[in-house]
Parts: structure tokens; C-alpha cells; sequence
């Protein structure tokens, strides 16, 4: 490995997406974003739901959504495991705004149910934080 990249794997429940030595990843953590460059210290965080923007020759090579999951971070690697993980490009904007809808028409009807509230409600901040990858060139 070169000693100015950091291999990058993005792994979804299906398959192994993304894997490749880059100069840089930044990952939409719980805690805000943060970026991966060879030597990082070692760290495990939450996904949020958000975008990974990969670098290559000091700008945005790559931008996949990622609906939550798990970072791990060593200081020759950073691994995500992603619940879903798409191409912003490839990103249907009709498409997630019927989601939105649906699930805020979801939350509507859950009434009492928690559970079933809470469901639509992480449905609904998937379908925001997906638009809000479309509207927003974060690095460009």
C-alpha cells in the first residue's frame, strides 16, 4: 500500500461495494463528519445517515449514500458497513420523495404504536438525508 493512500471498503449486506486504496474518505459519523487518511487513530463509530465523499488528486473522486451502519478505522484502513448504500447519482429524486411521503403518512397512522412510530421515523430521516445528498455538493 502506498504510504499516501488508506484502503477504503464500503460492504453492504448483499456484497463488498467499494474497495480501493484512495487518498482520502470522509464518513458521515453519529458524532459529525470525519475524515480517513493513512495513520489515522484507530476508532469505531456510528453511521449516520449521509454521504461518504472518496478524494483522489485533492477533490471528490466519489459520493455514495449510506443509510447508516458502522465505521472502523485503522491507520492503513477505514471499513464501513453500510444498512444501504447507493451512488448519489443514481439517487431518484421522485422516487425518494415518495418515500418521504409515505413514511410521514406512516408516522401519521402509527397512533400509539411506538414501534411501528419509530420505524417510519427512521424511514422519513433516510428519505430527508438522501434529498439533502442531492441538494448539497459538501467538498466540490
Amino acid at each position: 500500500m502506498a504510504d499516501n493512500a488508506v484502503q477504503f471498503e464500503l460492504v453492504s449486506p448483499e456484497k463488498l461495494l467499494f474497495s480501493e486504496e484512495v487518498e482520502m474518505v470522509v464518513v458521515p459519523g453519529a458524532e459529525g463528519d470525519f475524515g480517513v487518511l493513512p495513520g489515522h487513530t484507530p476508532v469505531i463509530s456510528t453511521v449516520r445517515p449521509g454521504v461518504i465523499h472518496i478524494f483522489e488528486g485533492g477533490s471528490v473522486k466519489s459520493r455514495i449514500f449510506v443509510a447508516g451502519g458502522f465505521a472502523e478505522v485503522t491507520s492503513e484502513r477505514c471499513t464501513v458497513l453500510a444498512e444501504e448504500a447507493v451512488p448519489v447519482d443514481d439517487i431518484d429524486r421522485a422516487q425518494v420523495e415518495q418515500e418521504l411521503q409515505n413514511a410521514t403518512e406512516d408516522i401519521s397512522d402509527a397512533g400509539d404504536n411506538a414501534a411501528e412510530r419509530a420505524l417510519a421515523e427512521q424511514r422519513a430521516d433516510t428519505a430527508r438525508a438522501k434529498l439533502a445528498s442531492l441538494d448539497s455538493q459538501v467538498y466540490q
